[in-house]
């Protein structure tokens, strides 16, 4: 079966944009092709800097002939229908539609439309151009003289040339010569921008990707990629260092060279005064190179790896020459920021006020950059107020929260207070990525406790599913105080998030509430610590307004703190539907809903469990079946009526399990509670056996339904039991 080449060849394409890029062509192409008839046995995408490759392997010849019966109205049907018929069909006349009887609804039209099918070069043809002009670029541009047309082709950048052949894999290929805006489809690309700019003729993959290596060009990203690694892997051992790895930094070299070429270049010792984060970022945003260290340390060395795309005949010594300009130019920038810092403020006494209303020391230089930042009025959110008003808020919920965590109320308040200070250094203002990590190092230097100073940087985290939970006390405080006052501020003015939109990474924040409060084991009363207005009420000009209703406001917080444990719960392994029969929608302490998911998944997948299950279940459905006919059922069991030994068994057992149950819950002890409820097991299956619940006898039957409700109320005090599936 034939096989169909393409390239589609452009100026530098932006390197985050390749990857996604070379998919989209897989899929649109893919899909176009399979829609107009085609199938294939396989496709790959390709990148590199200047070029997007498919090749697709097993593409069928021809489309097969198509042969469709369209029914139409019956003969007598008035003139608009048959004509509308018709016109939709394809044909000129009733004469060309056949008449089909019907014993039951008479005689009607019917059309058979027939579709030869077509060569697979053809359909090539028909939709490349389309799927070229359309393509979704996050960025596109026009250039030239054609760019000033309306309907001009727009591309990520200048496309240059097209790649289109067609054949089967051990014969003569053919070129589909389709055309777009005056470049027209061919089998002749070019290699290397400056080691092999002549063009190069090829047929079909494999001799397309040979030919690009003999002209320095690799065309597989992900090969690309592993020689980038190991190279830089290589050169860093043989200078007695180890590679700092960095994935992102790989992904992005890796779609800047074509020819990649791993050189290592120096700066002076002086700079490793700097904080390795900053030099790191440095280096990694200024130059996209990679930093190294002595084998098994943690600081850096002065030596830093860097991907050129050219093979220079000097062994890259000029190269590496003009790299480590740039780097030592940033990196005294980097040095400058980072004494500028711990320096004062030139005008210190326009913070005096801010310094009194946050109990700042105006000696130090991070309560400096506080008092500025507050000062400045720097905006938050329009309808949230300022840096300074969130700080407020912040610091008043997190006193709330240090009751329930334990922490230190003093060091507590003053990591709070400090823990946005380092929004207003200069390193931050350079690398934003480094806000609260740079807030810890200034802290430590200017002798906070290493509590707050851990605070300060770990207040920010769980910044996603596999980033690292805060452990201590103050740290954990004033994460929660600083991601509850993100999601109550976003709730309060409706800025949810909606569909795939979260600008503000709110699902980020929940999720980050939650693996605190399960992982380090933090029992909090969402609802309560939602509703507290008094809270609000304390920093004063920092309250936010209400959209709505803020009983409705919280609940419907609440309700997405739901979500998003049941996607932490899913993700630990959890079944969605043990979850759903625990979590109650005023359910507010999402630590003990997780350990109650967890006693009733080992308790559900006992012995006992399992048959419980099976009774509890029977028993619900019948009295609801019972329920739903309006059948009498009593308020109470009365011992009276209990005829049988199976249901005053039941009765007794139920009696005691109930209570025993009860006091386990009251004790946060859930595994008792399945336990004191898995005696249940014997007499439930005793009663269903030796019992007719509907007997004739209405006060009787009214009393065995009410002692079905007992058990359902007894297996609710642990768990919704309906809602468990099996």
């Amino acid at each position: 079966m034939p096989n169909l080449l393409l390239e589609l060849r452009s100026e530098e394409i932006p390197a985050r944009m390749q990857r996604k890029a070379a998919g989209d062509l897989k899929k649109l192409v893919t899909d176009a092709l399979v829609e107009a008839g085609l199938s294939y046995e396989g496709a790959r995408e390709y990148w590199t800097p200047r070029r997007l490759a498919l090749d697709i392997h097993g593409l069928t010849a021809r489309s097969a002939d198509v042969r469709e019966e369209r029914k139409g109205p019956r003969t007598d049907a008035n003139e608009k229908a048959i004509e509308g018929f018709l016109r939709g069909a394809g044909l000129a006349s009733v004469s060309e539609a056949q008449v089909v009887s019907d014993p039951k609804k008479g005689d009607f039209y019917v059309a058979v439309i027939s579709r030869p099918g077509r060569a697979a070069e053809e359909i090539v043809a028909e939709v490349m151009p389309g799927i070229i002009r359309d393509f979704p670029w996050p960025k596109s541009m026009r250039w030239g003289k054609a760019s000033s047309r309306p309907g001009a082709l727009r591309w990520v950048r200048p496309l240059q040339s097209i790649v289109c052949t067609f054949g089967p894999e051990h014969e003569e290929t053919i070129v589909i010569p389709f055309e777009i805006d005056g470049i027209t489809a061919s089998n002749i690309t070019y290699g290397h921008r400056f080691h092999a700019p002549e063009a190069i003729t090829v047929r079909r993959f494999d001799d397309y990707t040979a030919n690009l290596e003999k002209a320095k060009v690799i065309l597989d990203a992900e090969r690309r990629k592993d020689i980038i690694l190991h190279d830089a892997r290589d050169i860093a051992f043989a200078n007695g260092l180890e590679l700092v790895e960095d994935e992102g930094l790989l992904e992005e070299v890796s779609g800047l060279v074509e020819w990649p070429q791993v050189l290592m270049g120096s700066f002076e010792e002086d700079y490793l005064s700097i904080p390795s984060e900053i030099i790191r970022l440095t280096i990694k945003t200024n130059q996209k190179c990679f930093v190294t260290r002595k084998q098994g340390e943690e600081t850096l060395s002065n030596k830093f790896i860097l991907i050129s795309n050219i093979q220079a005949h000097d062994g890259g010594k000029e190269i590496v020459h003009g790299n480590g300009k740039v780097v030592r130019a940033r990196l005294s920038d980097a040095l400058h920021f980072w004494k500028r810092d711990q320096g004062d403020l030139p005008d210190l006494e326009t913070l005096t006020a801010s310094a009194a209303k946050f109990g700042l020391d105006l000696k130090q230089p991070l309560d400096q950059r506080m008092a500025k930042l507050d000062a400045l009025d720097v905006t938050f959110h329009a309808k949230l107020g300022t840096q300074g008003a969130r700080v407020a808020r912040i610091r008043a919920l997190a006193e709330e929260l240090a009751r329930v965590t334990g922490a230190d109320a003093a060091l507590t308040d003053r990591a709070a207070v400090l823990a946005k200070a380092d929004l207003r250094t200069e390193a931050v203002g350079e690398f934003p990525e480094l806000q609260g990590l740079m807030g810890r190092k200034y802290a430590v230097l200017q002798g906070e406790n290493a509590s707050v100073a851990a605070a300060i940087e770990d207040h920010y985290k769980p910044q996603g599913p596999s980033d690292r939970v805060p452990a201590d006390k103050v740290a954990i405080t004033v994460a929660l105080a600083d991601k509850l006052d993100t999601l109550i501020g976003f709730w309060a003015i409706g800025e949810k998030p909606t569909g795939s939109k979260d600008p503000f990474a709110l699902r980020r924040a929940a999720l980050g509430v939650v693996r605190i409060l399960l992982e380090r084991n933090v029992r909090l009363p969402l609802l309560k610590i939602m509703s507290q207005t008094s809270l609000l009420a304390k920093t004063g000009d920092a309250v936010f307004a209400f959209a709505g209703d803020p009983a409705e406001t919280f609940f419907d917080l609440l309700a997405f703190f739901h979500d998003r444990l049941k996607v932490y719960l899913r993700d630990q392994g959890a079944r969605h539907d043990l979850i759903d029969a625990v979590l109650t929608a005023d359910a507010d302490d999402l630590l003990m809903v997780a350990r109650r998911v967890e006693a009733l998944t080992a308790f559900i997948t006992s012995e006992d469990g399992k048959n419980l299950l099976a009774g509890t279940k029977r028993a619900t459905q019948l009295l609801a079946a019972e329920e739903k006919k309006g059948t009498v059922i009593a308020d109470a069991v009365s011992p009276a009526l209990l005829k049988l030994d199976a249901e005053k068994e039941l009765f007794a057992a139920i009696s005691a399990a109930s209570k025993d149950a009860a006091d386990a819950v009251a004790g946060e002890d859930f595994r008792s509670a399945m336990a004191a409820l898995s005696k249940l097991r014997g007499p439930v299956d005793r009663f269903f056996e030796d019992v007719l619940v509907n007997d004739e006898d209405a006060a009787i039957r009214a009393n065995r339904l009410a002692l079905l409700r007992l058990i359902r109320e007894a297996t609710g005090t642990v768990a919704d039991f309906s809602k468990i599936s099996g």
